[in-house]
């Protein structure tokens, strides 16, 4: 049987799987896209420790390795790639999402334009997603035949910073009461945007990993004390 089967990869399917599930949930019923957001933020639990984990076996083989690359960034597609764009469509599903943009009745002719320009966005950043990992992985290529400085930077913003960029979303939904669906696809296109820029962001070292790891327990508690206060 191909592939490989052991502790190094066990956190990346995880993360596939959560990507999946959470974006299957997002899309069915009223509600669900907040759910999706608990998954899309165990998805980049998953991401932080994963290469630690694979790098831990000693022997590993150079197939094994860029297996493992391989299927990382086929999982952080689908987990921080289409379940961002899965939760906003199921947004747009979950009752009337219309209401910051005036004169806005998904009902009338031309107006249907609107959530035409809302899928789009959802390609653009689903596109955009793959592009950026695509590209990683070519530089990552590279940088295993030349010099390990390239290693300490990433072009662009990495793809996995949507577990931590759009959590911050539904809470500003509870906190204010306030329709959040156009801020989403905002940020959403926005941040399809920064994925395909040429810049360089450092990468995170063990303090840095403890801080986003800190704001990302942070959001999760914060989102979940709110979920259960509006729904119990």
């Amino acid at each position: 049987m191909i592939g490989v089967y052991d502790y190094t990869v066990i956190l990346t399917y995880m993360s596939l799987v959560c990507g999946m599930l959470g974006s299957l949930i997002t899309l069915h019923g009223v509600g669900h896209p907040y759910l999706g957001i608990f998954f899309l933020m165990f998805c980049g639990l998953c991401d932080t420790f994963d290469g630690m984990v694979a790098r831990s076996k000693k022997n590993r083989t150079e197939q094994e390795k860029a297996f493992g690359i391989q299927i990382d960034s086929m999982a952080d597609l689908v987990a921080f790639g289409v379940l961002p764009g899965c939760i906003g469509i199921g947004l747009l599903h979950a009752g009337n999402r219309y209401a910051l943009l005036p004169n806005l009745n998904p009902e009338q002719g031309p107006i249907r334009l609107y959530p035409i320009l809302f899928f789009a966005c959802v390609l653009f950043y689903v596109l955009a997603a793959m592009i950026r990992l695509a590209w990683f992985n070519v530089l990552e290529g590279e940088s295993q035949q030349e010099s390990a400085a390239k290693e300490k930077w990433y072009v662009g913003l990495p793809v996995t910073s949507a577990a931590l960029i759009f959590p911050i979303i539904p809470l500003l939904d509870f906190l204010t009461a306030r329709d959040i669906t156009l801020l989403y696809f905002v940020v959403l296109g926005v941040t399809g945007v920064l994925f395909l820029g040429k810049f360089r962001i450092k990468k995170p070292g063990l303090r840095m990993i403890a801080l986003m790891l800190g704001v990302g327990a942070l959001e999760f508690a914060l989102l979940l004390l709110v979920w259960i206060w509006y729904h119990f």
